[in-house]
């Protein structure tokens, strides 16, 4: 058995404490870097995954002959059960070898991608997507526990200067590669669900050699499942109800009524069990402090915005300006380009000021600038703005994303410090997956309407109108009609994007309401009474 270090490492006029490595003695800065290269591969891997995804999902769905909603439920899926699920993860790996854990997500990954390289049609791949982000929600919440538990907050911004780098190039370098794969004739788009499988083998390995982190040994742990499950329940009927409100029933019907008011409902009943649990997943104490419910707020915003957002820009320059899914990946180079050089500046700066909250409130106002910048798109706005303000959108979220983590993880002890990073990370996928959902929807609705009006006017008959504005296999359309729905698809988009400014204001105010506090230089709040053995 080893306790985490009482020894610290002399640094001027600061003491920092350090973990132990396995074998006792703190751990070096070259330790911490190997022990952090199998995280950082599989994370990278995991974003990775979805980000080459992005570029060729209207590809895959053109092929597969799937629909706009279908296009918006291959992402939501994902994001929905990693949602559900990471509160799960977070809560095991305060009770169970977070090593052991991470290793599981990723086997869970593993499969879930080549599930999905194997469908035959939309609805498989929605359920393929579903699975894959069981493994998914594991590993991003899973690398934030793990990095946590071996490094102070302080120190930590000067790690997440590396975390932010692997994610700006899997974000960068994912939709190029997407693009790229489905270009190539001799690949074709399965090859983005494979080509992830034996990077995640690798990393499997890599973890095994380099991570060693300290155990809780708790006893009589019960997980609380039912909750987990009343979430996931009340979270994907409304999000169902949002797809097909105003298409298949209108929003005063009696199916509105039985799926919002059974959404809400289960809601409720999941509150009340987490109440009462002794183990809940997402622990209502910690919610109700003040830095982690202001952060919880600030990130459902930043995740609604961000993910609502940028998943339809490779649709945008696709669809709506004609570009191949390569050309595409290369224009989405600005957006992640500020990822990486704000996430790696504003690291750097956390770590040698211990102040963070200038940082978090300057990343949301940034953020709400770029969508708003954004809001003015329409099917031929120039390249040079939108990159532009794609770029300035890159920077609030390097900014703001991770600093919020960052916060809470300040005010909880080692011991919650899973359960915490979970709950953020949790209500954070929770926003993306409203965002994508609502915005799909949205944009749903207008190219639907605009296209029908545009088609009619041209004397097309209006069922073959309606059917013409569903489909994203624009080859197949006749050349008129795939005039009318690109500029359809490139002036809805603003829409979508004026909205995301919106809810990213929320985050603003949520950032400007949180408590300044200087980060600890230790580990953990003190010592922890529970026995804690090496892995």
């Amino acid at each position: 058995m080893s306790e985490l270090a009482s020894e610290s490492l002399d640094t001027g006029s600061k003491t920092i404490a350090t973990p132990e490595r396995s074998g006792g003695g703190a751990m070096t800065h070259r330790e911490i870097l190997e022990a952090l290269s199998g995280l950082l591969l599989v994370l990278f891997v995991a974003m990775a995954s979805s980000t080459i995804v992005s570029t060729a999902l209207p590809k895959i769905i053109g092929d597969l002959g799937g629909t706009q909603t279908q296009y918006t439920w291959v992402v939501t899926a994902t994001l929905l059960t990693a949602t559900a699920s990471t509160p799960i993860w977070g809560k095991l790996s305060d009770l169970y070898s977070k090593k052991l854990l991470v290793q599981v997500s990723i086997i869970i990954f593993i499969l879930g991608s080549l599930i999905a390289g194997f469908t035959q049609n939309t609805e498989q791949l929605i359920a393929a997507r579903a699975f894959q982000g069981l493994g998914m929600g594991g590993v991003q919440a899973l690398v934030q526990v793990a990095i946590a538990a071996m490094i102070p907050p302080r120190e930590r911004g000067r790690y997440n200067g590396y975390l932010g780098g692997v994610m700006a190039l899997a974000t960068v370098g994912g939709p190029l590669l997407g693009g790229l794969i489905v270009d190539t004739d001799a690949l074709g788009w399965r090859w983005c669900f494979f080509i992830g499988a034996p990077f995640a083998v690798i990393a499997l390995f890599v973890l095994q050699k380099t991570l060693h982190l300290p155990v809780l040994r708790r006893d009589d742990v019960k997980i609380d499942y039912l909750g987990a499950s009343l979430i996931a329940a009340g979270v994907s009927i409304i999000l169902i109800w949002v797809s097909f409100v105003d298409d298949a029933f209108g929003w005063f019907s009696w199916q509105t009524a039985a799926m919002v008011g059974g959404g809400l409902v289960l809601l409720a009943l999941a509150v009340w069990v987490e109440s009462r649990v002794a183990e809940p997943v997402v622990p209502l104490p910690i919610v109700r402090e003040r830095t982690t419910a202001l952060a919880i707020i600030g990130s459902l915003a930043v995740g609604m915005a961000m993910f609502g957002g940028s998943v339809f820009l490779g649709q945008y320059f696709q669809i709506g300006r004609g570009y191949s899914p390569t050309e595409a990946g290369l224009l989405m180079i600005p957006m992640m380009g500020g990822v990486l050089v704000s996430s790696t500046l504003a690291g750097r700066a956390i770590t040698k000021s211990g102040r963070i909250k200038p940082y978090v409130v300057a990343g949301t106002i940034t953020l709400v600038a770029g969508f708003a910048g954004l809001s003015f798109l329409d099917h031929d706005t120039s390249l040079w703005y939108i990159g532009t303000s794609m770029a300035v959108v890159g920077v609030g979220v390097g900014m703001s994303m991770q600093n919020l983590v960052l916060a809470v993880q300040n005010t909880v002890s080692l011991r919650d410090i899973g359960a915490a990073s979970a709950t953020v990370a949790f209500f954070r996928s929770l926003g993306g997956t409203i965002g994508v959902s609502v915005l799909g929807a949205v944009l749903a609705r207008h190219v639907a309407t605009s296209t029908t009006e545009q088609l009619t006017a041209m004397g097309v008959p209006a069922d073959t109108a309606a059917g013409g504005s569903g489909t994203l296999d624009i080859a197949s359309l006749p050349e008129a009609f795939q005039h009318v729905v690109r500029i359809a698809y490139g002036d809805a988009t603003g829409h979508i994007f004026l909205i995301s400014a919106g809810v990213a204001v929320i985050g603003v105010i949520a950032a400007i309401a949180m408590k300044p506090t200087m980060l600890r230089s230790t580990v953990d709040i003190k010592p922890s009474p529970e026995k804690v053995s090496a892995e």
